[in-house]
């Protein structure tokens, strides 16, 4: 999953939430996600270590795709194909 040179996917929008803490990182992308059409895909950038588990929740309660997730050097990355 993180094999950066194969992967390349076209992202509707990006959202940085660098430096912003639990609960924000998730607060701000549900609000980015409500802006996109039904399948557009957003991807998101954290620094908060809790976020691969709120993103994975929350990707799986709201019925939105975790298309992938990355974590590199205290950098999260996540791509969501909202439903």
């Amino acid at each position: 999953m993180t094999d950066n040179d194969s992967f390349s996917l076209v992202c509707d929008a990006e959202l940085d939430t660098s430096g912003l803490n639990c609960p924000l990182p998730l607060l701000k992308a549900k609000l980015e996600l409500n802006r996109l059409p039904s399948g557009g895909v957003l991807k998101v950038i954290a620094t908060d270590a809790g976020s691969q588990r709120d993103f994975r929740a929350f990707a799986q309660l709201a019925g939105h795709e975790l298309l992938r997730e990355e974590a590199e050097e205290g950098i999260y990355r996540y791509w969501l194909r909202k439903r």
